[in-house]
């Protein structure tokens, strides 16, 4: 599998890209006044509002630095409604997100702890430089923020 490696603190994750959409450079965000901290705004996408999550801000409790290396993913969100589910876009703020790296599915491991407020912290695999986490991002949105963000298709 391939994945895009990105950085929260000294720590370095994983998102499959798979479900990535596009990497972009940091764009303007509107500010969603109400939303929690981590919630970086919304950004204009071909038309389409997209919310955009800061996964520092989100992890870390800190907002992600802007830097040349901080990118904009655009990934494709697995929303539950009750018609099934649906895909959303959302944009996710990753600081260091320059480098991609494959490893097989097989080589993560269960990281034996439970964290109930990050269910989005997956298995754990090791390379060369040491662990490496997975970012599931269909664990990332807890449900009142799901309707919070993706509210026009909750009407």
């Amino acid at each position: 599998m391939l994945f895009v490696q990105f950085s929260l603190g000294s720590d370095r994750y994983l998102l499959d890209s798979a479900q990535m959409e596009r990497m972009l450079p940091l764009a303007p965000l509107k500010a969603l006044p109400g939303a929690p901290d981590w919630v970086a705004g919304v950004m204009d996408y071909e038309g389409e509002p997209v919310p955009v999550v800061d996964l520092s801000a989100l992890a870390l409790a800190r907002a992600s630095r802007e830097r040349l290396s901080t990118r904009l993913a655009l990934v494709r969100y697995p929303q539950r409604t009750a018609s099934g589910i649906e895909t959303r876009r959302l944009g996710l703020l990753l600081e260091q997100a320059t480098r991609t790296i494959k490893l097989d599915a097989a080589s993560f491991r269960d990281a034996g702890i439970d964290t109930p407020h990050a269910r989005y912290l997956g298995p754990l695999a090791h390379d060369g430089l040491g662990l490496l986490q997975w970012v599931r991002i269909e664990h990332l949105l807890p449900d009142d923020v799901q309707a919070l963000l993706f509210a026009e298709r909750a009407r």
